[in-house]
């Protein structure tokens, strides 16, 4: 720190007295309330003065008044140690109060994540949830992220990934498209306009793998988003190679219906990250710690 950084930054000590002797008109007093000494807080006062390079108080024989000056610094110092008592408070009586700034995927995050999080708020009154949607990879420190729910494989850099889930993809569509075309086998599927995310470039090509058919499965339209994929699912604009829990809802009104029941398991999975440097983070820890277990009751269900 810089010798002028250093003047910027009083000690709290000095603010307490000055803070206190404002407020009372006295440096007596302002003793009494700290529990010091009158000569202490005197000295508290004048070496505030000296680090400032200004006078806060004008010193008659029997009495002590402010500046002009002093009266500004006085209102100011006097809400900034009322912010740094309650910060004080705040940490003593709930130590994982705090801002989370959390990263989420959009379909994950409005469809499963979203729904949930009152029981997270309700025991973590403290902590405030800002979200921040995010597909593409990014960087936690230039970002300013605490965590994020990630995609993929625990390769994320400088940061630890907390496994949440793995999850299973199926093809789906409407009820009228799956009757219209008759699908009954995974060669059925060849011919069929197919619905791609951009972010899944290879979801179908894989499927057909799994199904011992080499196709590269290019046809069909490509869409950035989950939620825009099942919705033209649901339009009859194709299948969709979709996770079924994100889709329940669609699955259980029969908007959507599985256009076969071969679902496979996705080599990739979800994933708390969190950067190094945010690990014991209180609000960090705290929602991690509820995610998991909300992740494990939802399964057990």
């Amino acid at each position: 720190m810089t010798m002028s950084q250093r003047r910027l930054l009083p000690s709290t000590s000095m603010l307490a007295a000055f803070d206190a002797a404002a407020r009372t008109g006295s440096f007596t007093a302002a003793a009494k309330t700290l529990d010091l000494s009158q000569g202490a807080i005197s000295r508290q006062i004048r070496a505030l003065e000296q680090q400032l390079g200004q006078d806060l108080f004008v010193r008659d024989k029997q009495s002590v008044s402010l500046t002009e000056i002093g009266q500004t610094y006085a209102t100011e110092i006097h809400a900034a140690l009322n912010t740094i008592r309650s910060a004080s408070l705040s940490v003593m009586t709930n130590p994982y109060s705090g801002e989370l700034k959390l990263a989420i995927l959009p379909t994950f995050g409005t469809r499963w994540l979203i729904p949930r999080l009152p029981s997270f708020l309700d025991s973590n009154p403290g902590v405030t949830v800002n979200f921040f949607m995010k597909v593409d990879p990014f960087d936690f420190a230039e970002e300013g992220l605490h965590a994020a729910i990630h995609y993929g494989l625990p390769d994320w850099p400088e940061a630890d990934c907390t496994f949440l889930m793995g999850e299973d993809v199926s093809p789906v569509c409407s009820p009228q498209f799956r009757e219209t075309y008759g699908l009954e086998k995974a060669e059925d599927f060849l011919d069929i306009s197919l619905l791609h995310i951009t972010t899944r470039g290879n979801a179908w090509s894989e499927w057909f793998r799994s199904c011992g058919i080499n196709n590269e499965a290019h046809q069909g339209m490509h869409f950035e988003q989950f939620s825009s994929v099942a919705q033209a699912a649901v339009a009859g604009l194709g299948a969709a190679l979709l996770p079924t829990f994100l889709i329940r809802s669609e699955l259980d009104s029969g908007t959507l219906v599985h256009a076969l029941d071969i679902p496979v398991e996705s080599s990739r999975a979800y994933y708390l990250a969190v950067p190094h440097a945010r690990k014991a983070y209180p609000p960090a820890v705290a929602f991690g710690e509820w995610l998991v277990k909300e992740i494990k009751s939802h399964y057990q269900r």
